[in-house]
């Protein structure tokens, strides 16, 4: 019985954490825009391949960055973790080694 109790302190435990992740990166992202604006660069950000700049989509609660010119997918450090920790047996999961 205390194996389960500790199993679901461990899934709140682990959800609490991705969340206040997700709300830190967002409120930098916020704080990088503004800092942007205030300096009169533009706020967003250029594709690594030079193709177009970078818009912000939300996909299952993460940010990510997509090129309007060419659709490709930008993430930040930990967005695939987050993307990827709910499915289970797929290419990803083999990928990150589970």
């Amino acid at each position: 019985m205390s194996d389960s109790f500790d199993k679901r302190r461990k899934g709140l435990e682990e959800e609490y954490v991705r969340r206040m992740d997700r709300e830190a990166l967002d409120k930098l992202r916020r704080e990088m825009a503004e800092e942007a604006t205030v300096k009169g660069q533009p706020a967003a950000r250029q594709c690594p391949l030079g193709h177009g700049a970078l818009a912000e989509v939300r996909q299952d609660e993460v940010v990510i960055d997509r090129c309007d010119t060419c659709g490709g997918v930008w993430l930040d450090a930990g967005e695939l973790e987050l993307l990827t920790e709910r499915e289970d047996g797929g290419w990803f999961s083999r990928f990150k080694g589970k």
